[in-house]
C-alpha cells in the first residue's frame, strides 16, 4: 500500500492526461504529490525519495504547462513525466536508498532490514523499476522525434499510440508483476537468512561470556516459538560513548522453529 501511495501522483497524471486539459492533469497530480508527502509526515515517517521526487517532478511540469504551447504539451509532456519518475528512481539508487527498500522497510523488524537478502531483493526490484521507467521514457520520446506531428491524442497512427501508450504501460505492468513474483523466488528459506545485530558486554568479558550474551540477545530478538542458532560474534567490540567499561559487539545469527 505504501508504494502505491508513492506512485499515486504519476498514476493520477497518466489517467488524466489526454482526457482533461493538461493544466488540470498536472495540477491534480501535483496536489496528490504534496498530499502524499504530508500524509507521510503526519504518520511520522521520513521523506521518501519517491514522494519528494514526485513533488519536484510535478512542480517542474506545472511550470512547463503554464509556459509552453499546447502542441509541445501534446508531444512532450508524456515523455517528460516518464523521464521524471525514471530520474527519481535512478537517483534513489545513486543515493544508496533504493526506493523499493524505503517502502519495504515499513513494519519490518530491524534484524530483517539489515540482512543481505533483504538488501539484495530490494535493490534488484528497484533496478527492475528503473529499467521499466527508462524503457517508458525512450518509447514515449520516439513519436515526437520520428514523426513531427505525433501527439498523445493521436489514436490513428500506430507509431503514436503504440509508443506513447502501449509499450510504456506494458513495461509498467511487467515491472509490477516482477515485483510481485521475484521476492518469493529470490528469498532463501528462513533458516538460511543471516541476521545482523549488536549486543553490549563488559570490556573484560571472556569469549564464553560473549557467546552467552550474544545468544541471549539473539533469542530475545527472534521472539516466542523460535530460537537463534549459528550465532557468530564479530572480531572486535566498540567502546560505548561515555562508558569505556562496556563495548558494543557485532554478531550474526539464523532463526529456526524452537525445538520441543
Amino acid at each position: 500500500m505504501g508504494i502505491l501511495l508513492g506512485f499515486a501522483p504519476w498514476i493520477v497524471y497518466w489517467v488524466l492526461v489526454g482526457n482533461v486539459p493538461f493544466h488540470t492533469a498536472v495540477l491534480v497530480a501535483f496536489a496528490i504529490a504534496v498530499l502524499s508527502f504530508v500524509i507521510g509526515r503526519v504518520k511520522g515517517s521520513a521523506g521518501r525519495t519517491l514522494e519528494i521526487g514526485a513533488i519536484a517532478t510535478f512542480l517542474v511540469l506545472t511550470v512547463l504547462t503554464f509556459t509552453l504551447s499546447e502542441q509541445f504539451m501534446q508531444q512532450w509532456m508524456q515523455p517528460l513525466s516518464n523521464a521524471g519518475i525514471f530520474l527519481v528512481a535512478l537517483g534513489s539508487i545513486l543515493a544508496h536508498r533504493p526506493f523499493v527498500r524505503e517502502f519495504a522497510e515499513v513494519g519490518q523488524p530491524k534484524e530483517i532490514i539489515e540482512t543481505d537478502v533483504f538488501k539484495r531483493i530490494t535493490a534488484v526490484l528497484t533496478w527492475i523499476w528503473v529499467a521499466a521507467f527508462a524503457g517508458m521514457t525512450v518509447s514515449s520520446a520516439i513519436p515526437p522525434i520520428v514523426y513531427g506531428e505525433a501527439t498523445i491524442l493521436d489514436t490513428k497512427t500506430p507509431l503514436s499510440f503504440v509508443c506513447y501508450w502501449v509499450v510504456p504501460f506494458s513495461l509498467l505492468g511487467l515491472a509490477a508483476l516482477a515485483s510481485r513474483l521475484l521476492p518469493e523466488r529470490m528469498a532463501p528459506p528462513d533458516e538460511e537468512i543471516v541476521r545482523n545485530t549488536t549486543f553490549v558486554a563488559f570490556a573484560e568479558a571472556e569469549i564464553d561470556q560473549l557467546i552467552y550474551l550474544a545468544t541471549e540477545h539473539a533469542n530475545r530478538e527472534v521472539g516466542a516459538g523460535k530460537e537463534a542458532f549459528d550465532i557468530r560474534i564479530g572480531s572486535k567490540g566498540v567502546p560505548l560513548v561515555g562508558d569505556e567499561t562496556r563495548e558494543s559487539w557485532p554478531s550474526t545469527y539464523k532463526v529456526r522453529e524452537k525445538k520441543r
